[in-house]
């Protein structure tokens, strides 16, 4: 058991996918425009402008706080966040400080610490803009470049308890986050690209203690990865200076990933050096429970509640289950493979759904990684030719081989399974009359293995096996020749015994 306990919270913000800005009416979508060519007075803190609320952003923000099971406020408002720095032009950025839109939620982790996470708030503000670093040249002092284009871009903020303690929790907290958002449809959740960005409060205590230690923050993690690694090195790095009696001080602390460090960037503002106030261009939001209501009838079944029930329904392993509802693409596709299957029984449904959940997570996710196809709606297979494919394997008229080589024909032209296999001949070699004559022929031709299966190494068959399927260029069906073979080779021997 380790000496120290790592503690962790973590403020997450999501842009949500609107059209247009959270307080203006230009385009939100700003990731393959040129720079400042998204633009407008209230972007560029234009004196006299006055911002209006984005209706959709607010609905996107009771979304996310009903699906983590959040209250959401009848009365919310805006405020003023004010800070000093170049890519917020405003001077201020307008956020919720005291009266957020949702309170009081949780995440259910359901890896091996089965943790529960406290959700503290979920609030609503907007981007700033982008500053774009360049390094000068021959050691001269660099610049910045603004683009203006993602100022006020819709931002959700949401905020955990300080209920994490390690990595491998924060990867799953972060990674269970993104899919819920992605069903929801409100956004990307995409580290890369910046619409999902993660920053993580981190403390250190004697283990089995309850006081709470000074928390470090750290921000400029932009993949999943690099937030397990900076999570990992920030818990290695106070425990460090614990142990040597160095003084932990709170400040904020940015992820170097050439380095796999954090280093310091700033000392740790609190609530009061933010000199939050009311925002006086825009009166509080009332939220009817009605609206409420109406927004809570519209939300799908989320990736927990689908995973328990394809495990319910169609008796899945937990792994592939969670696997299959990590994108709600994936899981859709996955329904629709069972629906135009036409077997009958429960039984046998369920002997269908997981062929159809080996297939995905298998043979359809190693091509997706391959040619980095991110949706497998995207794919040429459709779920019904899928469904074909596995039927016609299950009734053994072709056998695994052929199967994954129809498969990769699909993927590749769209053509349907039964076209494929009629085509080019690939239909599965199954009656003695035709196997016996190969079956033989590869028993002559092979008599080391076969003295060796007389000498008591029976895998030698399996040799031999393979030496049939190469002949019969995989079509052979695998149990029936492995019976054939047996049959003769034990015979043999025992002609061999008698004599």
């Amino acid at each position: 058991m380790t000496e120290y306990e790592a503690v962790i919270g973590l403020e997450t913000h999501v842009q949500l996918n609107t059209k247009s800005k959270m307080f203006s009416n230009s385009s939100a979508e700003y990731q393959s425009a040129e720079p400042n060519t998204i633009v407008d007075p209230v972007s560029l803190a234009l004196p006299g402008t006055l911002p209006v609320v984005n209706r959709k952003a607010v609905e996107s923000a009771i979304k996310i706080g009903l699906s983590l099971g959040c209250s959401v406020a009848e009365v919310t408002k805006f405020d003023r966040k004010q800070y000093n720095y170049p890519d917020l032009l405003k001077g201020y950025q307008i956020s919720q400080f005291d009266e957020p839109i949702c309170f009081e939620g949780k995440v259910e982790l359901s890896g091996e610490s089965e943790r529960t996470v406290r959700i503290n708030r979920v609030h609503m503000e907007e981007d700033v803009a982008k500053l774009v670093h360049v390094e000068g040249l021959n050691g001269q002092l660099g610049y910045a470049l603004m683009d203006v284009n993602r100022a006020g871009v819709p931002l959700m903020e949401i905020v955990t308890e300080p209920d994490l303690r390690s990595s491998e929790e924060v990867v799953e907290y972060i990674e269970t986050l993104q899919s819920i958002i992605r069903y929801l449809g409100v956004g990307t959740a995409n580290m890369e690209e910046g619409s999902f960005r993660c920053d993580a409060n981190i403390s250190i205590r004697p283990r089995g203690t309850e006081t709470l230690g000074t928390k470090v923050e750290v921000k400029n993690m932009n993949r999943v990865s690099a937030v397990a690694r900076a999570v990992n090195y920030e818990i290695g790095r106070q425990i460090e200076a614990m142990r040597t009696g160095e003084r932990i001080v709170q400040e904020t602390r940015g992820w170097n990933d050439g380095s796999d460090r954090t280093v310091v960037q700033r000392s740790k503002e609190e609530a009061n050096d933010y000199r939050y106030f009311p925002e006086p261009d825009i009166p509080p939001l009332e939220i009817s429970r009605d609206w409420v209501d109406e927004v809570r009838s519209t939300l799908p079944e989320l990736p927990v509640e689908r995973k328990h029930r394809f495990i319910e329904d169609f008796g899945l392993s937990e792994y592939d289950a969670r696997l299959l509802t990590v994108a709600r693409s994936t899981a859709e596709y996955f329904e629709a493979v069972v629906a135009a299957s036409n077997v009958t029984g429960a039984e046998n449904r369920q002997l269908l759904a997981k062929e159809a959940a080996n297939w995905l997570n298998g043979e359809m996710a190693r091509l997706m990684n391959a040619e980095s196809v991110d949706d497998v709606s995207k794919t040429q297979v459709e779920p019904a030719a899928l469904a074909t494919l596995i039927d016609r394997f299950n009734k053994r008229e072709i056998n695994s081989n052929t199967a994954k080589q129809v498969f990769e024909e699909m993927w590749r032209t769209g053509e349907d399974p039964a076209s494929i296999i009629e085509e080019r001949g690939l239909g599965m070699v199954s009656d003695s009359s035709s196997l016996e004559p190969v079956v033989e022929r590869v028993i002559g031709a092979n008599p080391n293995a076969v003295d060796d299966y007389m000498g008591g190494k029976e895998t030698a068959v399996r040799f031999l096996m393979g030496q049939v399927m190469k002949e019969t260029k995989g079509q052979a069906d695998p149990p029936m020749v492995l019976e054939m073979l047996g049959e003769k080779l034990a015979a043999m021997k025992a002609g061999a015994s008698a004599d």
